[in-house]
């Protein structure tokens, strides 16, 4: 297959680098000293399993130069999609497949507002990723997985030759019968994670050992689960047991990406995690007053320092 990864950080990378050695032909877009070093080294993925290197056949700041492709991996921040959307415009052919893995829930409808419907696909990632030099991924954790499907779950052949081919890569990209379940089991737990993690400067570990804490990683996911179930989508009726079950698992000093992109000074997607739960709950006719206060507390850092 011919693939681009819009853009070339976390996840982007990551699948870059294990679908370029399957021996597809990947085309990465990414900027700045990122792009520099994949230009001069290519990438590197650093796992818990060890080092892989991959050299794209691309590597560009300039979509134009890349052309149609089969399948775009697409991956930024919430607040970059706009931007980055109308950049892929110039690799879209008529069966071009556009899979978003962003948090939130609302990258697939917002898409279809700059690209071409038929070409926007919907999707979810789990795995922890991040760009940890210029040109090196940093996957934490051995979990990979991306669950992606047309936008109304309907089989495809140019989503089962995409499953197929990160499959044959070495990770992992199960079917689904329902993506929006996906989506919105992955959104629950992270409203919660997020928002707790980050307005409360703390760990999951935390979460977990102080019961103020608890309860209100609880109520937030269940406000979250609520509004999902008021919206139509088909969660499982335990799905918040399931999520703090989950947990209990989860790395003591884990904290989610936004508690640490706050840590850092860089800008938060709260609009699109906490905010959306605030702004969902409006559409859905019900109160959503933990999230609506956890994104509360968090605006004034949503532009970084």
């Amino acid at each position: 297959m011919r693939i681009a990864t819009m853009a070339t950080g976390g996840i982007g990378g990551f699948l870059a680098v294990k679908l370029a050695n399957a021996g597809h032909s990947v085309a990465t877009i990414a900027r700045g000293a990122h792009l520099d070093a994949i230009r001069a080294n290519g990438l590197s993925l650093e796992s818990v399993s060890g080092v892989e290197h991959a050299t794209p056949e691309i590597a560009t700041d300039t979509p134009e130069e890349v052309g149609p492709v089969d399948a775009i991996i697409f991956g930024v921040k919430g607040d970059g999609l706009e931007a980055a959307a109308k950049a892929c415009l110039p690799m879209l052919g008529p069966d071009t497949v556009v899979v978003p893995f962003l948090n939130g829930v609302e990258a697939s409808d917002r898409l279809t507002a700059i690209l071409p419907e038929h070409n926007v696909a919907n999707g979810v990632a789990r795995v922890s990723t991040t760009i940890s030099a210029p040109g090196v991924i940093k996957q934490t954790g051995e979990f990979n997985s991306f669950i992606f499907a047309e936008r109304d779950s309907r089989r495809s052949d140019r989503i089962t030759a995409l499953r197929d081919a990160i499959n044959a890569a070495g990770s992992s990209a199960p079917e689904t019968d329902d993506v929006v379940r996906e989506l919105w089991s992955k959104f629950v737990l992270f409203s919660g994670l997020s928002g707790i993690t980050a307005a409360g400067r703390c760990t999951i570990g935390e979460v977990r050992d102080t019961p103020e804490l608890t309860a209100l990683f609880k109520r937030a996911v269940s406000e979250t689960a609520n509004i999902g179930r008021a919206l139509g989508v088909a969660l499982d009726a335990d799905i918040e047991d399931q999520i703090w079950a989950s947990m209990q698992d989860f790395p003591h000093h884990g904290r989610a990406s936004t508690a640490i992109d706050l840590e850092h000074g860089r800008p938060l997607e709260i609009d699109w995690v906490s905010g959306a739960v605030a702004r969902l709950a409006a559409r859905a006719g019900i109160d959503a007053p933990v999230n609506s206060a956890l994104y509360a507390i968090l605006l004034p850092h949503k532009h970084g320092r």
